[in-house]
């Protein structure tokens, strides 16, 4: 029986480069290219191509009409916050900027997600981001802050940060800030030390949300948030 494998991972492969050119502008907003130019190009079937503009025009980055081909649509189109999206963007020479701007959007979620949790969130899921919380000052103070098993401990975080708001609609962001996370952590942006105020905050929120104290969770998770900021420095 042939091996099904080479088809899927042909498609996401160029769903990948088409995606990763038009996000940092090698394909620029207007610019133009035919199905059969793209066939011709990239050396795959006309069925791939048109999958793949299939799902670059569901994310709102290219449209496709007869006679005219495929048009790379304006920045104010694009599903801005699809993950896949995001992470094609942090690929570019604009990195620095796409991190400040959605470091801009987790200080007007996570803190709002915060004072949620601490009045709707169970005992246990207090425990449990305090235990996540813990595990990150562990790992951290050991100097495993640029490391997976730290990244790890950070996403769990923040997801479950997100979900014990009790907001389907917040919830469901946690790709957003997962992204945001493992990025930081891919370019190099996070440090194999963080500092100490970075645990205490973690664990502030955690403690806010176990004692139900709305107003001190929406404050240490704003500070968790801000510290990231300042480690970003200037766009």
């Amino acid at each position: 029986m042939p091996d099904p494998s080479p088809a899927p991972v042909l498609h996401n492969s160029v769903l990948e480069r088409l995606g990763v050119e038009i996000a940092q502008g090698v394909r620029p907003p207007g610019s133009t290219i035919t199905l059969a130019r793209l066939e011709d190009e990239i050396g795959v079937s006309r069925t791939v191509i048109r999958e793949v503009v299939r799902i670059l025009g569901s994310m709102g980055m290219v449209e496709s009409r007869r006679r005219v081909g495929v048009t790379v649509l304006p920045v104010s189109a694009w599903s801005v916050l699809d993950p896949q999206l995001i992470r094609w963007r942090l690929k570019g020479n604009e990195r620095l900027a796409q991190l400040h701007r959605l470091t801009e959007m987790r200080l007007a979620l996570e803190p709002t997600a915060a004072r949620l949790a601490a009045h709707r969130a169970t005992t246990e899921v207090g425990i449990e981001l305090l235990g996540l919380a813990s595990r990150l000052r562990i790992l951290g103070e050991a100097g495993q802050g640029h490391e997976q098993p730290y990244l790890e401990a950070d996403i769990a975080f923040h997801a479950l940060l997100l979900a014990a708001s009790g907001n389907d609609m917040i919830a469901s962001l946690h790709g957003i800030v997962t992204e945001v996370l493992a990025s930081r952590t891919d370019l190099g942006l996070s440090p194999a030390h963080p500092v100490a105020v970075a645990f205490d905050n973690h664990e502030g929120v955690a403690r806010a949300i176990l004692n139900r104290d709305e107003d001190l969770a929406e404050q240490y998770a704003r500070a968790v948030v801000v510290e990231v900021w300042q480690e970003l420095g200037d766009p």
